[in-house]
């Protein structure tokens, strides 16, 4: 059995339990291996015949260990997606707060609830667990078994890109 096959039908498991679990983030379909698109033909130099593609991915060795992440998907695609997952994930990032939480995380690795109060400089554990309902509720952050919270490890360089993405719209990467 090729690579490729095995992580294609071990994506569409993870999708089949997801789904099954009721899990609403669960994909639409799997990502697509290295180097592959999703939703568009491929030609054989591996650009696509209707209207091109795009992705991101990347390698890094952040708090809790190291992470490889690749994805590149059609236009078509990327705008055919449900919209509330989405907003839901741009709205948990929408914060200040929250981002010094998983920039703490992001450095720092899992972190119980008093560090990430701290490293956010929140007043009340209330006003904590208000911002990381809203983490954990978009799948960007999860709570270990030990009680710490965590990026989840598949989040972790869609959220770098979603936050460096933002800094180029916003101008911060250009001179």
């Amino acid at each position: 059995m090729a690579a490729v096959d095995l992580v294609q039908r071990l994506a569409e498991l993870e999708r089949r339990v997801a789904a099954l679990e009721g899990d609403e983030r669960a994909p639409a379909e799997p990502p697509a291996p290295h180097g592959g698109t999703r939703g568009g033909t491929t030609t054989d130099d591996g650009t696509t015949d209707d209207g091109g593609a795009f992705g991101y991915g990347g390698q890094v060795a952040l708090g809790d260990g190291q992470v490889s992440w690749r994805i590149d998907v059609t236009p078509e695609h990327a705008l055919s997606l449900a919209d509330r997952p989405r907003v839901e994930v741009l709205s948990a990032l929408a914060h200040p707060a929250r981002v010094e939480i998983v920039r703490t995380l992001l450095g720092q690795g899992a972190q119980p609830a008093a560090a990430l109060q701290e490293a956010a400089r929140l007043g009340s554990t209330g006003q904590l667990y208000h911002h990381l309902k809203a983490l954990t509720g978009s799948g960007v952050v999860e709570q270990d078994k030990r009680g710490s919270y965590r990026l989840r490890p598949s989040a972790t360089i869609p959220v770098l890109v979603l936050l460096t993405a933002a800094a180029d719209v916003a101008g911060q990467l250009r001179g």
